[in-house]
């Protein structure tokens, strides 16, 4: 199989505006998302893929591979599957979140080991909560999986709801797990999940997984053990910059 590796990256952003080039110790986010994905070996291709001059010059000023794309897409699976229709020799496409600096290959290799069974469409990772704050913070995305791995449901509330068990105890009694915002789609799953409509859950909870599951997608989380702060508003800087000192 031939993995694609794209990196969706836009200069405008609600929380945090300019986010790609922000500096981080001495290098821009969006470079060391794009070095940390290079580093995974299974990749045979990375693209930044941006609508944004500033984001693709500088992309390119490091030595780094940028694709201009469309200004009308509604999300990075959107700017994934115009790459793919540049590159349609990939069978799997890897969507690298412009938000993860710190990325690790390994995490990748593991993403894209699932595509060894044949059944698996979509794929994702997750990790087990080990912190009350993360649990409650809506920027962290929780997911309940089946006795498959396949998510059951994403949110940005903690779920299950720990019915009859006070609040400060949920974590206890539960595994619950934290999304990681990675995905890779076998292409001719990507073509088609590009075409979907929005639906009235994704909408509730502002994810767009959940648009793929509601229309029949099976979405499979490979759990892991390696932690990888996002940044999603000024305040996870911090976080990242104290792992990178």
């Amino acid at each position: 199989m031939k993995f694609l590796g794209v990196i969706p990256s836009r200069y405008e952003s609600s929380r945090f505006p300019g986010k790609p080039l922000i500096d981080l110790a001495g290098k821009s986010m969006i470079q060391r998302v794009y070095e940390g994905a290079v580093k995974c070996l299974s990749l045979d291709k990375v693209f930044v893929a941006t609508d944004d001059p500033r984001i693709f010059e500088h992309v390119q000023s490091f030595g780094g591979n940028a694709i201009m794309t469309s200004e009308t897409h509604g999300s990075g699976t959107d700017r994934c599957a115009e790459v793919l229709s540049k590159f349609p020799e990939y069978d799997v496409v890897v969507n690298i979140q412009g938000d993860e600096p710190l990325v690790n290959h390994e995490q990748l290799e593991q993403l894209l080991a699932a595509f060894n069974d044949e059944k698996v469409q979509i794929a994702t990772l997750g990790i087990e909560i080990k912190e009350q704050s993360e649990l409650f913070n809506p920027n962290r995305i929780k997911v309940a999986l089946d006795a498959n791995s396949n998510a059951m449901y994403f949110s940005r509330h903690a779920i299950p709801f720990g019915a009859q068990i006070l609040q400060d105890y949920w974590l206890g009694k539960y595994p619950y797990i934290r999304h990681i915002g990675l995905y890779a789609y076998r292409s001719q799953t990507l073509r088609k999940i590009a075409k979907l409509k929005a639906c009235v859950l994704e909408k509730q909870e502002s994810l767009e997984q959940l648009r793929w599951m509601y229309y029949g997608y099976n979405i499979n989380v490979v759990l892991t053990d390696i932690e990888t702060p996002n940044v999603d508003t000024p305040e996870d800087v911090e976080q990242v910059l104290a792992q990178l000192t």
